[in-house]
């Protein structure tokens, strides 16, 4: 089997789609090593590291007809690459319909509140034209609350529509840190529907009774412009992995509040790191997070819960083993071979 997938993710320099891509395509060209995959893009965008020979990268557009990529130039790549199928990692496949694709539908915040996600009218526009004509075969979601949501929303056959978790990279794992200092941890974008605001608001009030601090970590956005510098609060910006593994090892807990998920990776990453994770009852982070997640509801449980970690450290060991036993029921090798089932389904369902 050849595939091309959409590379163009890979020019974010961080974040869950980044991390999806180029998790994904290494995972499938270690596991399958008959295959061929090819990166594709309009976009200059970064390989993945550490990848094995059978996952290349193709060209863009290479000539004014071609800039029209989505419309022309993705089909004339595949054609030079002799590529059997197009996965669209993030929402989008080409507009010709000259073999099977599959497309990656993270999440439904596209066509949720508009400012929950500002970056997504391409998508919002887009998608539902691919899916409602019939040019993608079939469709992937991360997790089962997002399937049934892309199901009905879409009014799709459920036979098209498979859920796919995501995995932690290996780079995750618990370290021995000796710093004594206490932080809760969140790491991810700073966009409203992640309700750090609330988050902020309830840790000030838990610091007026136990020395915690909060930490903060991901794209700088507008949303925290007026956030100024306080006592015990942190904001970090983007950090390396490795930086990353260090904050989840330390922290008291992850903090996830978000009003809604597609899967919620930094949950998962967490957990393989061995850290507490404190989450929204949102049904994706639950579906995650199993019985390893802390599901709060409403300030006045957020504020307990972060009391109770910086208080007993009894309890927090215990959760933090679920978060481990939990953690080992994901991985990119099983994320590779669930979705090249998907392939193959496509293939099949695609006419000669």
């Amino acid at each position: 089997m050849r595939v091309a997938l959409d590379a163009t993710p890979l020019a974010l320099s961080t974040g869950g789609l980044q991390r999806y891509t180029a998790e994904l395509s290494r995972a499938l060209a270690v596991n399958y090593p008959v295959d061929d995959f090819v990166l594709l893009s309009d976009q200059p965008f970064q390989m993945p590291e550490a990848r094995p020979s059978n996952l290349r990268q193709g060209r863009g557009p290479r000539n004014s007809l071609e800039r029209r990529w989505w419309l022309w130039g993705v089909s004339r790549e595949m054609r030079r690459q002799a590529s059997d199928l197009f996965h669209g990692t993030n929402f989008e496949v080409g507009y010709l319909p000259l073999g099977p694709s599959v497309v990656t539908i993270h999440d439904l915040s596209p066509w949720k509140k508009a400012d929950w996600s500002r970056s997504s009218a391409r998508a919002r526009r887009r998608t539902p034209f691919l899916l409602g004509l019939g040019i993608v075969t079939m469709v992937i979601t991360p997790t089962h609350a997002v399937r049934a949501e892309v199901i009905e929303h879409f009014r799709l056959a459920p036979s098209r529509v498979a859920a796919v978790p995501h995995g932690a990279s290996e780079v995750f794992h618990p370290e021995r840190l000796s710093s004594s200092r206490k932080y809760f941890f969140y790491v991810g974008a700073q966009e409203p529907r992640k309700n750090l605001r609330q988050v902020i608001e309830i840790w000030r009030s838990v610091r007026e009774r136990y020395p915690v601090d909060l930490v903060l970590a991901g794209h700088r956005s507008t949303v925290l412009a007026d956030v100024s510098a306080e006592p015990g609060l942190q904001v970090l910006g983007e950090v390396s992995d490795d930086e990353l593994t260090r904050l989840y090892s330390g922290a008291l807990a992850l903090l996830y509040p978000s009003h809604y998920e597609g899967f919620g990776l930094p949950v998962l990453e967490a957990m393989q790191c061995g850290a507490c994770v404190f989450i929204s009852a949102d049904a994706a982070l639950r579906e995650v997070a199993g019985d390893a997640g802390v599901t709060l509801d409403g300030a006045r449980d957020w504020a307990e819960a972060m009391s109770a970690a910086a208080s007993h450290p009894e309890w927090l060991q215990q959760m933090r083993s679920k978060s481990l036993a939990r953690a080992r029921e994901f991985s990119w090798t099983r994320t590779a071979r669930l979705t090249h089932d998907v392939y193959q389904e496509a293939l099949r369902r695609f006419p000669n």
